[in-house]
C-alpha cells in the first residue's frame, strides 16, 4: 500500500510538471524541455525523465508547426536538423553512460546560462552567418538527445540570426519536431524507454492538451513579458536546488 501511495503521489508531480512545461511551450514556442527535464529529475531519474520530456516536446513541436507551418524559414531549420542529427549520438551516451549527477549538474548550468541570456537579452548587432547553423545545430543535437535542452542553442541562433518575428516560432517547431522523432527512436534503441517510462507516459496526452488550452488564453490575456521574466526566473531557482541536491 505504501509503493502504491507513493507511486500515486509521483505521477500527480508528473502530470502537474507536464502541465506547466506544455502551456510555457504552448505561450513562446520553446521552453518545454527546459522545464520539464530540471523538474522531472527532482521527482525520477534522469534517464527516466528524458524520454518522457522528449515525447512532450515533440508532441508540442508538432502541434505548433501544424498550424503555423507556412511561416516556417526551411533554409534555416534543414541546416540546424542536419547538423544535429550528428550530434544525437553523442547526447544519447553521454545520458547512458555518464553518472547521473554529471548530466543533472551540466542541465542545471545549461538552464541558468539561458535564463540569465533571456532575462538581460544582449543586443548583437552583427548576423551571424547561415553557415553557423551547422555549429549549433550539432550541439544542439548533443543536448537534446542527453538533457532535451536542444532549445537554447537553438534560440539563441535564430536572434543572432536575426530571424523574423512572425516566422521565428514556426521555425523553431520544423526544427523541433524531426530532431524530437529522432531523439525518441535513439532512446527506444538505446533501451531508454522502460516500462516505467510508459507507466508514466499515459499522463501525457491530457496534461498536453490542457496545457495547449491554457497556454493559449495566457497568449491573450497577460503581458507575455512579466510571465517570461517569471517563467525564467523560476528556471534559475529550479536550477539551483538541482545544484544544491548534487552536493
Amino acid at each position: 500500500m505504501e509503493f502504491i501511495g507513493n507511486l500515486s503521489s509521483t505521477t500527480i508531480w508528473i502530470a502537474l510538471i507536464l502541465f506547466f512545461a506544455t502551456l510555457v511551450r504552448s505561450v513562446f514556442g520553446f521552453g518545454g524541455g527546459l522545464i520539464a527535464m530540471p523538474l522531472l529529475t527532482l521527482v525520477i531519474g534522469v534517464q527516466t525523465a528524458s524520454p518522457i520530456a522528449a515525447a512532450l516536446n515533440t508532441f508540442n513541436a508538432f502541434l505548433i508547426l501544424l498550424f503555423n507551418w507556412r511561416k516556417v524559414d526551411l533554409s534555416s531549420a534543414w541546416r540546424l536538423v542536419v547538423a544535429s542529427i550528428l550530434g544525437i549520438p553523442l547526447g544519447i551516451l553521454l545520458l547512458t553512460k555518464a553518472y547521473e549527477s554529471v548530466v543533472t549538474g551540466i542541465l542545471a548550468v545549461v538552464i541558468i546560462i539561458f535564463s540569465v541570456f533571456n532575462l538581460i537579452k544582449p543586443q548583437f548587432k552583427a548576423k551571424i552567418s547561415e553557415r553557423s547553423a551547422f555549429v549549433f545545430g550539432f550541439f544542439a543535437g548533443i543536448l537534446g538527445a542527453a538533457y532535451n535542452a536542444n532549445g537554447p542553442l537553438a534560440v539563441i541562433y535564430g536572434t543572432l540570426r536575426k530571424w523574423p518575428a512572425d516566422s521565428f516560432r514556426a521555425t523553431l517547431q520544423a526544427y523541433f519536431f524531426p530532431v524530437g522523432l529522432i531523439i525518441l527512436f535513439g532512446q527506444g534503441a538505446s533501451g531508454l524507454i522502460t516500462p516505467e517510462v510508459i507507466q508514466y507516459a499515459w499522463v501525457l496526452l491530457p496534461m498536453f492538451f490542457l496545457g495547449q488550452f491554457v497556454g493559449s488564453k495566457i497568449n491573450h490575456s497577460i503581458p507575455l513579458a512579466a510571465f517570461e521574466k517569471g517563467v525564467h526566473l523560476f528556471l534559475i531557482a529550479t536550477a539551483v536546488v538541482m545544484l544544491v541536491k548534487i552536493f
